[in-house]
């Protein structure tokens, strides 16, 4: 797992660090300038190199690196948004001591100066503002920053592209796209969340000597391979299928008969012994024909096709002999259906996935109990369902995506945030999930993924490591469909046929073979 550090636990670290004795600040930034010269000698070997420094540490450490690649025979030239005389220490003692070296330096007078000293440099270095930026960028820099966005030479930017929030991923102003970010001692939440997570490019992690702590309070994290193979539920070699968790999917409707189709489909899929679909008793017919190896039950319906409120203690006598149960996909917010959910709810003790029109039959006023149930429990929603049940709106669960799947979640319920770059979070652990295409941007994608869910909890696993796989390997098999079927052809429909590669890949990791 590597971490994923904000803005004021970086800063933590550095107090800590300078009060314990292991480092000065000013030993600190000439660490990350120097690795700001080694990725720069990667990219450019070789060419003049042009560094755009601003008035903190940030430009403390273009002013560094400036000084190393000086050193080191290259052809350098600093270009300043602010006077040295008016830099904070120890910025300030970099840039004079980089002056007094020889590094050649210019006080920015324009961005057309900018664009036109930029021309034929190798590469510029975006060292203007760093993981401080809390506010609009101002309008000074702001020209700046629109000049760096329009240079030709490739750009690399220091520890996060000047202009975006380092720790929410959103933009506070002009930003230059950067091909390649070096970011200091561990990832930062912005360099992996869109919009800003489009301007970092690649992303390169460089120790300067901070000390994580392995236990953190509030943590988010990246997994790899490993963690997900890990958490991966290997069936015995004599497994039967009662070993395999039991599902009852709860879904559909005749308007989206289609919703209940996917969600069995990705729980049967992940692997589930049982599938039982609790649906109307007219889209039976469709369950049948789509998925034979699904055991569908008929639930009585309004007129319109939608589930009755009779329906929920039929609903509540199939769960008692399930492992786990899938709630939600495709039931509309017609009132007989909302009536349903909201009566079910409370007669529901085990594990238990809430998806689509189950979310939306809460609203914020059914929610809190919710968060407090004891039995495993996940959450799918897409922004707008969040910000129903947490009172905001979906523009400003975008804006800060992390702090939404937070607000949703509780010590054992995981919320799945949807959307590029899915955000799972439970208890005090938050999870970026870094797979995924434009492709799954279609309708039913989440169906699927609420399905892979319930399978997974009915075998066993955790909220927090269900969630996170589950949306690992729905994520991967979008993207290994959009490799065949191109991102702007792909459907729903076709990712239940790449989840096992998507699997094989982890049992890989595992050592372990396809047949077991």
């Amino acid at each position: 797992m590597r971490p994923v550090l904000f803005s004021d636990e970086i800063r933590s670290l550095e107090a800590e660090a300078v009060s314990a004795g292991a480092a000065t600040m000013a030993e600190l930034m000439r660490r990350a300038g120097e690795a700001v010269a080694r990725a720069v000698s990667e990219m450019a070997p070789s060419g003049r190199v042009l560094l755009v420094c601003g008035g903190g540490n940030n430009g403390g450490d273009g002013w560094v690196a400036a000084r190393a690649l000086l050193e080191r025979g290259r052809e350098v030239l600093v270009l300043s948004v602010t006077d040295p005389d008016r830099l904070p220490e120890p910025a300030r003692t970099a840039c004079s001591d980089a002056s007094a070296a020889g590094v050649p330096w210019r006080r920015i007078g324009s961005a057309r100066e900018l664009r036109d000293l930029a021309h034929g440099a190798a590469l510029v270095v975006d060292a203007v503002l760093g993981i401080g930026l809390v506010g609009p960028v101002r309008d000074d820099t702001a020209s700046v920053l629109v000049a760096l966005a329009e240079v030709e030479p490739p750009v690399l930017a220091v520890d996060v592209p000047s202009g975006v929030d380092a720790d929410t991923g959103a933009l506070l102003g002009p930003v230059a796209r950067a091909d390649k970010t070096v970011t200091f001692t561990c990832l930062k939440p912005g360099l992996l969340l869109y919009p800003a997570a489009t301007y970092a490019g690649e992303v390169e992690v460089a120790d300067v000597g901070l000390a994580v702590p392995a236990r953190r309070a509030h943590r988010v994290e990246v997994w790899d391979d490993a963690d997900y193979a890990t958490a991966l539920p290997i069936p015995a070699p004599d497994a039967h299928k009662g070993d395999r968790g039991s599902v009852l999917v709860v879904a559909g409707s005749r308007l989206y008969a289609g919703a209940a189709v996917l969600a069995a489909a990705g729980a049967m899929r992940m692997g589930a012994g049982y599938v039982f679909a609790a649906v109307p008793s007219s889209i039976v017919p469709v369950l049948q024909s789509a998925l034979p190896h699904v055991i569908a039950a008929g639930l009585s319906e309004t007129p319109e096709g939608a589930l009755s409120e009779e329906a929920a203690e039929h609903v509540a006598r199939l769960a008692r002999d399930v492992d786990a149960v899938v709630l939600g996909p495709g039931l509309t917010t017609h009132g007989s259906a909302v009536s349903a959910v909201r009566r079910v709810l409370p007669l529901l003790h085990g594990p238990l996935v809430l998806d689509a029109d189950a979310l939306n039959a809460l609203g914020a006023e059914h929610f809190g109990a919710l968060r407090t149930r004891t039995a495993p429990t996940v959450l799918t929603p897409h922004p707008g369902e969040i910000a129903r049940l947490i009172g905001c709106t979906a523009a400003e669960v975008q804006r800060d995506r992390i702090s939404a799947a937070r607000a949703a979640a509780g010590e054992r319920c995981a919320c799945v945030l949807k959307g590029a770059r899915t955000v799972v979070s439970c208890g005090e652990r938050t999870v970026i999930t870094l797979a995924g295409n434009p492709g799954m941007a279609t309708a039913g994608m989440g169906d699927v993924l609420a399905g892979m869910a319930g399978t997974l909890l009915a075998q066993g696993l955790e909220p927090l490591d269900a969630a996170v796989l589950a949306a690992h390997l729905h994520a991967r098999a979008g993207d290994l469909a959009a490799e065949e079927l191109t991102f702007v052809c792909l459907t729903s429909k076709d990712l239940p046929s790449y989840l096992p590669a998507a699997v094989r890949e982890l049992l890989a990791e595992r050592g372990v073979r396809a047949l077991g």
